[in-house]
């Protein structure tokens, strides 16, 4: 292969992502409706081609470079950091009964949807909750909203609760863990369709390296860092 060759290869594929296996029945059912469109009349297939490029979009899954360094808390989701407060996780994560810092990452439809593990570990609680289909930029989302909670303990002994939230359109958690799995820093581990959120309930005492109204980026965004005395982090809007 010619050097130029090799040049224009490498271009095309760092272009075209790969697809989470969850999006393929969509894409597909988003194809043939679009040919059946086309049919009956041409706009209407060129409506459902756009429509289906969209799910092509929001079904992709790119590869990530993860930080790995002992300590750090990755963000497990693509989206802006919509809030970060302290309260008391919820009780299926039986994480105790004191308040903890919270970081809410919304993710809206145009975002990666694949979920990423915040930090390396044991999956030590796993609870489904059937709930609501509220707006996921609702604060009361956490507590009425479909979820699926994850409860990760490192080999320090130390818990991070991780929560998986449907949104307004969301109608589907997919979560791939098992309980006492172990789990690798930025591994995927599910998906949410379609437009959701992601909180990360942190080790108590442990400050939040992120500010509200940053964006994240699954599997590289450094949500905290557990060996590290660093004040917590304020914003200037410019």
């Amino acid at each position: 292969m010619k050097p130029e060759d090799n040049h224009l290869f490498e271009t095309i594929k760092s272009v075209l992502v790969p697809i989470h296996p969850a999006g393929w029945m969509f894409i597909t059912i988003f194809a043939v409706v679009s040919l059946l469109l086309s049919l009956l009349w041409s706009p209407l297939g060129w409506l459902g081609l756009i429509a289906t490029l969209w799910c092509v979009y929001f079904f992709r899954d790119p590869n990530r470079i993860t930080p790995t360094r002992e300590g750090l808390i990755v963000s497990p989701a693509d989206g802006i950091v919509q809030k970060i407060c302290s309260c008391i996780p919820p009780a299926e994560l039986e994480l105790g009964s004191g308040e903890r810092t919270r970081v809410s990452i919304f993710l809206n439809v145009f975002n990666v949807h694949v979920n990423r593990i915040p930090i390396e570990g044991s999956i030590t609680k796993l609870h489904y909750h059937a709930g609501k289909f509220l707006n996921a930029a609702l604060d009361k989302a956490s507590e009425e909203n479909e979820r699926q909670s994850i409860r990760i303990t490192t080999s320090d002994g130390l818990t991070v609760g991780l929560v998986q939230i449907a949104g307004l359109v969301a109608r589907r958690i997919l979560c791939d863990l098992k309980d006492n799995q172990s789990v690798k820093t930025g591994e995927r581990f599910g998906i949410i369709r379609f437009g959701s959120r992601t909180d990360v309930y942190l080790p108590a005492n442990v400050t939040p390296l992120v500010i509200e109204g940053q964006v994240a980026i699954g599997g590289e965004t450094i949500l905290a860092d557990m060996k590290s005395s660093e004040a917590r982090r304020v914003s200037v809007k410019h």
